[in-house]
């Protein structure tokens, strides 16, 4: 069973986001005494009626006095079969940078559906950018299902709309739970009022669900983070963003194009037959080459050609608007260059999710579509065969703010 799930979370202000969280964390008994002594006291004193688990996920004094989540709230958590990371995220609108960025690294998109609304914009902006984002997974938990009688047309009809919604979508694994995160249906243990239901509990997907294949086994991408010397040893350290490596294989180092042989691949414990995302290891080469931080190991074979010119979907994340002519740092991976905006090809309008041509900028939470041009070639994949090269994030030159995150369309120039 695959070791880490990250996943996020992600739904309308009062969808029981943070209730659901909660009850994951409470019925997977997952919370220390003292925690529970500090939540009991917090709801009496807010008048709650018994224990409110959403202070659980709602951390900020801001969020509990507004009721809303704002920021991105990280949780960890573990089960005999799996261990987990939960990032939640803001659903609204205006917050659209904050949820970009929890999601941006997850397995799996957990999206809730309040079943006496339905289908509305929010939901189906959050199933969009789970499919910019190219998250694997989606898990719709249609919930306050004790709100409609545990009805099972209600659960059918809300499958229907989001389904037909979804389907031009790129989303591969699209699964509905019918849920009660108050009273905790389906959540840990399975509901015995919604016996019409015959799929797995939220809790039991998410152990199971298998995401070691989501990654890119074929293509072998080894950034360069540091070099580690001593008199006898040398050697490059880093995560495996693609590929599977073995010593033997032939490689190239770009931007250089020099070509060695793996010698070792070596960690703390020792080394390794074989090396796969996402492993930190460090790799030595035969010969003596001259590799640093931002260099980019690759098979001979499947080399990407150097990029001067990248198309990418941005999340802007400044105040400050993207426009064309704009100048930024981008970091890919481990390397850096300048970056200039060659043009704004469009805008998505977050409402009807469709391309919006007018004006020439992105503000504030939006998704767009981007022309740079870059000082230095970089080795980058489409975001589509890879997540990992196929990503960049933009910071200011001036106040060294990030201000925006990238995913490759496309590479060349």
């Amino acid at each position: 069973m695959d070791e880490l799930l990250r996943f996020a979370t992600s739904g309308s202000v009062d969808d029981g986001k943070s209730t659901l969280i909660g009850r994951l964390l409470f019925d997977s008994k997952q919370i220390l005494s003292d925690q529970l002594a500090h939540i009991e006291e917090v709801s009496l004193r807010a008048g709650r009626d018994g224990i409110d688990l959403a202070l659980l996920t709602d951390g900020l004094r801001a969020e509990r006095e507004q009721g809303i989540t704002i920021d991105v709230a990280y949780r960890y958590f573990q089960t005999p079969k799996r261990k987990f990371i939960i990032a939640d995220t803001p659903g609204h609108e205006q917050y659209t940078r904050n949820m970009v960025t929890g999601a941006s690294t997850s397995d799996l998109s957990l999206v809730l559906v309040d079943a006496r609304k339905g289908v509305i914009e929010q939901s189906k902006r959050h199933a969009f950018i789970a499919s910019l984002l190219r998250i694997p997974h989606v898990v719709v938990c249609v919930n306050k299902m004790d709100a409609v009688d545990w009805d099972e047309g209600v659960f059918d009809r809300i499958v229907e709309d989001f389904t037909d919604f979804a389907a031009p979508l790129d989303i591969h694994d699209l699964l509905f739970i019918p849920i009660s995160a108050l009273h905790g249906d389906n959540v840990v243990e399975r509901s015995e009022r919604m016996r019409w239901y015959q799929g797995p509990t939220l809790l039991h997907h998410l152990e199971h669900v298998h995401i070691a294949s989501d990654r890119d086994l074929a293509n072998a991408r080894f950034p360069v983070q540091w070099v580690v010397r001593t008199d006898d040893y040398r050697g490059y350290a880093g995560q495996v963003a693609g590929g599977v490596l073995r010593p033997g294989d032939d490689v190239v180092v770009l931007p250089s194009g020099r070509t060695s042989r793996i010698a070792s691949i070596d960690t703390l414990d020792g080394s390794l037959d074989e090396a796969f995302p996402p492993m930190s290891v460090t790799v030595r080469l035969e010969g003596d080459l001259d590799v640093g931080r931002g260099d980019m190991i690759v098979r001979p074979t499947d080399r990407p050609p150097p990029a001067r010119e990248i198309v990418a979907d941005v999340a802007w994340m400044a105040d400050a608007p993207l426009e064309a002519g704009g100048r930024y740092t981008i970091k890919h991976t481990t390397r850096t260059a300048r970056a200039v905006v060659d043009a704004v090809e469009h805008r998505i309008d977050v409402h009807t999710l469709e391309p919006d041509c007018t004006g020439c900028s992105l503000r504030l939470n939006d998704l767009g579509r981007v022309k740079l041009r870059l000082s230095a070639p970089l080795t980058a994949d489409p975001y589509a065969i890879n997540r990992t090269t196929g990503s960049f994030i933009l910071i200011d030159e001036a106040t060294n703010d990030t201000v925006g995150g990238g995913m490759v369309v496309s590479a060349g120039g």
